[in-house]
């Protein structure tokens, strides 16, 4: 495949360009391309710039609106609720981040929801940004359109419904983890379904709810939870937490994320955001902790943890630019005129 390399700055315009092409806020072009930048900046290929086509197709058709505005409104004292307004996520979520950052000092706890939602991308990458600049534990979590059957079922109800979590770190990077509860992510099940490959057994079941290997009949059926019935209970945890507590589309509600049919998908997103010392121990002890804990960790041969890889990548990229396909380069360059 011919790629071409573009430093991270020059990957943020070119995004943000062709979104104001097709009638995003100025304000909205760049935070969602802020946030799609940096996934590929960490290799996240699946939630960078590859998305722009999608974004463009649904902000020409109305399926996303260009020019909304996200309205935050404060429930309760340690609350925040950003309504995204059918817009794109990213403008939604960065309200949500800065009101809680500002309220974490003095309440300790801070919850927020973003309802009438879309996708929110690499949710590692917000987690992160509360960990580093606001020094709290974090917690992220979004509903997405359906893919996973419930357990019993080969219906497919609730998404891959992401979890991401960070804590800070001494000395280094914060801590993240950010997994989707499918088996396998459904972008590598497309491809596989495009080059004609078959997929693993246990990652999918066709639309008659079974096993299958066959990477076509698993995009017309279900995605596998992780863990069984385990993972699906977990599965519905997510639904309730976003879909339900702010009042958003469930997956089975929601449009697709990849193409420009249907209305706005409206999902949910919650954040949590914990500062070191609110809840029984103080900020040096939990520090403490957080190193002895990850050190244990370390001591042990071949052991490494979550993300570092990312950051490795994410250090490499910063030095020597992003990869891109040259094909999605000329895609994105024809969209931005």
């Amino acid at each position: 495949m011919s790629t071409e390399t573009l430093s991270f700055g020059v990957a943020r315009a070119l995004a943000a360009s062709a979104l104001r092409a097709a009638g995003a806020r100025a304000e909205a072009a760049h935070h969602t391309a802020e946030a799609l930048a940096r996934a590929d900046l960490d290799g996240i290929a699946s939630h960078g710039l590859s998305r722009v086509p999608a974004y463009v197709a649904q902000l020409r058709a109305g399926k996303v609106k260009g020019d909304a505005v996200p309205s935050v409104t404060r429930p309760a004292e340690a609350t925040v609720a950003v309504d995204a307004a059918d817009g794109l996520a990213y403008p939604a979520i960065a309200a949500a981040l800065a009101w809680a950052a500002s309220l974490l000092p003095q309440r300790g706890v801070i919850a927020a929801g973003v309802r009438n939602s879309h996708h929110a991308g690499a949710l590692g990458l917000f987690v992160e940004d509360l960990a580093r600049t606001a020094g709290a534990f974090a917690i992220a979590f979004t509903n997405s359109p359906a893919g996973i059957a419930p357990a019993g079922s080969g219906t497919p109800l609730f998404g891959t419904n992401p979890i991401a979590f960070a804590c800070p770190m001494t000395g280094r990077d914060p801590l993240v983890i950010d997994l989707s509860l499918s088996m396998v992510a459904r972008g590598r099940i497309m491809v596989a379904a495009q080059k004609g490959e078959p997929i693993p057994e246990g990652w999918a079941t066709d639309a008659a709810g079974r096993p299958t290997t066959d990477a076509r009949a698993a995009l017309a059926g279900a995605m596998l939870p992780i863990g069984g019935a385990k993972g699906a209970a977990l599965v519905l945890m997510v639904e309730l937490l976003t879909a339900a507590l702010t009042a958003s589309h469930a997956g089975f509600e929601a449009s697709s994320f990849f193409d420009d049919k249907g209305g706005p998908p409206r999902i949910g997103q919650l954040f949590l955001a914990i500062r070191p010392g609110a809840v029984g121990a103080d900020e040096e002890a939990v520090s403490a902790r957080v190193a002895a804990i990850t050190g244990r960790m370390l001591a042990e041969p071949g052991v490494r943890l979550p993300g570092d890889r990312r950051l490795a990548i994410r250090a490499r990229q910063r030095a020597e630019g992003i990869r891109y396909p040259v094909a999605l380069l000329a895609e994105l360059r024809a969209l931005a005129g």
